[in-house]
C-alpha cells in the first residue's frame, strides 16, 4: 500500500533564489532521493522561493527524517553547483527555512493534485 503526500519547502527568507535551471536540476535530485527512500515522485515544480513536490510513499516511513535528509541533500548538492546564484542572496550555508509543509493526500485525486502543480506558477 502506497500513500501519497504534498510537500511545500520555502527558500530561507523567501529569498527568489530559484532559476530554471536549478529548478530542473532539484527535479533530478527529488527523484534519485525518494527512489533512495523507496518512494516515487509524482510531480514537481516550484517558482522562485518556493517548490511543491507530490510523492508516493510507504507507510511505515518517517516523513521527518526524510524531509530533513531531503532538505540537507539537495541544498548541499544545489549550493556546489549553483554557488554563484545562490551566493547571491546568501553568505552563510543556508538555502532552506527551517519549516515545511507536509499533508497526506486522501481526499484528493492524484490528477487533481497534479494538475494543481504543473500549473502552480503565477503567471
Amino acid at each position: 500500500m502506497r500513500l501519497k503526500a504534498h510537500l511545500v519547502l520555502t527558500t530561507k527568507y523567501r529569498k527568489k533564489v530559484f532559476t530554471e535551471a536549478m529548478l530542473n536540476r532539484l527535479h533530478e535530485i527529488a527523484e534519485s532521493l525518494l527512489a533512495q527512500w523507496e518512494c516515487k515522485l509524482i510531480e514537481i515544480n516550484g517558482e522562485e522561493d518556493h517548490v511543491h513536490i507530490l510523492f508516493q510513499y510507504h507507510p511505515a516511513m518517517e516523513l521527518s527524517k526524510f524531509v530533513n535528509n531531503f532538505k540537507s541533500v539537495s541544498s548541499r548538492r544545489l549550493r556546489q553547483e549553483f554557488s554563484e546564484q545562490i551566493n547571491k542572496f546568501y553568505w552563510k550555508e543556508v538555502f532552506w527555512n527551517s519549516s515545511y509543509f507536509i499533508a497526506s493526500c486522501g481526499g484528493v485525486t492524484i490528477s487533481t493534485l497534479r494538475t494543481y502543480i504543473e500549473n502552480h506558477k503565477q503567471s
